[in-house]
């Protein structure tokens, strides 16, 4: 197995040791989305016989080897999780979170964050999945006090005692979870910042000076809430799959990023790297050096038999489902995240064409996805459903209804609304049935022209007093990423098919599939 740290950075952490009073490596993951398996350069599944030629990335089995080689070579040393272990693959569309505890528990992690994905299915599976893990699950920044499910089984903070020192782990969570996930009534949701600061008052009035927050919140608020908040040593990130080293040209930044004394890092998505920080400390808790790099995952690192053996017990009930070829593409599909919410993108073409060729019969003339609803890529060549549900995995069903071209209108400036965050949420659209032009550098909710309708093949513009069908998924149409327009459509149907059964029957038809983009998303010149 190759080294997993390369020369430079070992020098510099073992010149750092010799001057520190406490050393302790956070190894840590992010947004792993149930790829208990191996993942293609796609970061969708990757088959047996590429695993065998070393095309595949990350999987369970690999991150056991990687983790348990950086532990023996570390003194003191933690593992944890930046949120969004649910929803991703069918493992967790059968299993929910019960493979997830599982693993995590036997991966030895110390602690974990919740991400929005924790809520997908409702309080009730996440309380479930808290109750089998053997580690803490933290979230400050929320009160859910009157959630019976929830209300103590996690924590806003904690702390572990690693070598005979305490270290302070404090948990946040999206603050926009009610838009973006399902948390239900019961829970309301606050300033990361804010929360941070009360934790880390609370943690060092009780002696506690070396703290760690694990953050699903995006890179982007991590650096505001180390600018915003004294006392945090480490943040470690999740959300926004931002990958961050010193040796790539593709990173959004150094690993760790460093704002003030506080060392942020994040490790991308997937489990195709596992984080390894050391941060050495003096006496009084301060953070003397902060270094390492990002790990990769691929297929110089060993798979652990034992991992390999009962993840393939646990696919045994997947296997009909997810190896049934549905179609072929003809050339790779791209479900880029960073492409899907800032753009058209070839996936977001597929699946808006695909839903809208469902229901154009019954009045429907436009689609309307969210890009954060796409979620991966598909490679050309044969299409298995297992590959479909890797795209489209939240279960999502087909909902039809009618709205004013006024309505409309206001849905694409909501997409268009944190368009200037760099991080971006999921809310960019994804249409078929029309067209129109963006211009980012307008303000909020004057950033979208020119929308036309395709009415009887004819781009007409649209008219604002006029009503048109419309399809999405339940998820949007029920105000799902800020689309809170839609929730008071008429003549509503929410309970169609899946979401992901009408693409595997749109491309069966339409085999072998020619992925595409033709302007109907378009740049204002």
């Amino acid at each position: 197995m190759k080294r997993l740290f390369c020369l430079s950075a070992g020098a510099m952490l073992a010149a750092a040791s010799a001057q520190a009073d406490y050393a302790l490596t956070i190894l840590h993951t992010n947004d792993f989305h149930a790829r208990f398996e191996p993942i293609s350069k796609y970061d969708s599944s990757c088959g047996a016989e590429d695993n065998a030629e070393g095309k595949c990335f990350g999987g369970t089995a690999r991150l056991a080897s990687a983790i348990a080689e950086a532990r023996d070579a570390a003194g003191n040393s933690i593992l944890v999780d930046g949120g969004d272990q649910f929803q991703g693959t069918l493992f967790y569309t059968y299993y929910k979170g019960k493979v997830a505890a599982e693993m995590m528990n036997k991966l030895g992690y110390d602690a974990m964050t919740v991400g929005n994905h924790e809520f997908d299915d409702g309080p009730e599976t996440l309380a479930a999945f808290v109750e089998r893990v053997d580690f803490p699950v933290l979230m400050s920044n929320a009160d859910y006090s009157a959630e019976a499910l929830l209300s103590d089984k996690i924590m806003p903070s904690t702390v572990l005692e690693i070598g005979g020192e305490k270290i302070g782990m404090i948990g946040l969570t999206p603050q926009d979870n009610p838009e973006i996930s399902s948390p239900g009534p019961n829970i309301t949701f606050s300033d990361p910042s804010e929360a941070v600061q009360a934790q880390v008052d609370k943690l060092t009035a009780e002696g506690i000076n070396k703290i760690v927050v694990l953050s699903h919140s995006g890179y982007d608020v991590d650096l505001r809430v180390a600018q915003e908040t004294t006392g945090v040593d480490v943040i470690v990130g999740g959300h926004s799959n931002t990958y961050l080293s010193n040796t790539s040209d593709r990173a959004e930044g150094p690993y760790p990023t460093m704002v003030g004394d506080t060392a942020i890092v994040q490790a991308y998505a997937y489990g195709k790297f596992l984080g390894a920080l050391e941060v050495n400390f003096d006496d009084a808790g301060n953070v003397v050096s902060a270094a390492g790099e990002p790990l990769i995952m691929d297929a110089e690192v060993p798979e652990i038999a034992e991992y390999v053996e009962r993840i393939a017990m646990l696919a045994v009930p997947l296997d009909d489902i997810r190896n049934k070829v549905v179609a072929e593409a003809a050339a790779p599909i791209d479900g880029e995240r960073s492409v899907c919410r800032t753009g058209e993108c070839a996936m977001g073409n597929l699946v808006a064409d695909a839903m809208l060729a469902r229901v154009k019969d019954q009045g429907i003339s436009i689609a309307y996805q969210n890009g954060g609803g796409v979620r991966s890529s598909i490679d050309g060549g044969e299409i298995t459903m297992g590959e479909v549900y890797t795209v489209l995995p939240f279960q999502n069903t087909l909902s039809t209804f009618f709205v004013t071209g006024a309505t409309i209108k206001d849905a694409l400036e909501n997409g268009m609304a944190q368009f200037d965050d760099p991080e971006k949420d999921g809310r960019f659209p994804q249409v078929a049935g029309m067209t129109f032009v963006i211009n980012p550098d307008a303000p909020t909710g004057e950033r979208i022209s020119d929308i036309m309708v395709i009415e009887n093949g004819t781009p007409t513009p649209l008219d604002p007093g006029k009503t048109y069908g419309v399809v999405s998924n339940n998820f949007v149409r029920n105000g799902g990423d800020g689309y809170a327009m839609f929730k008071s459509a008429s003549d509503v149907y929410d309970f169609g098919p899946d979401l992901a059964e009408v693409m595997a029957e749109f491309l069966a038809t339409n085999s072998p599939y020619q992925p595409y983009t033709d302007g109907r998303i378009s740049y204002a010149k």
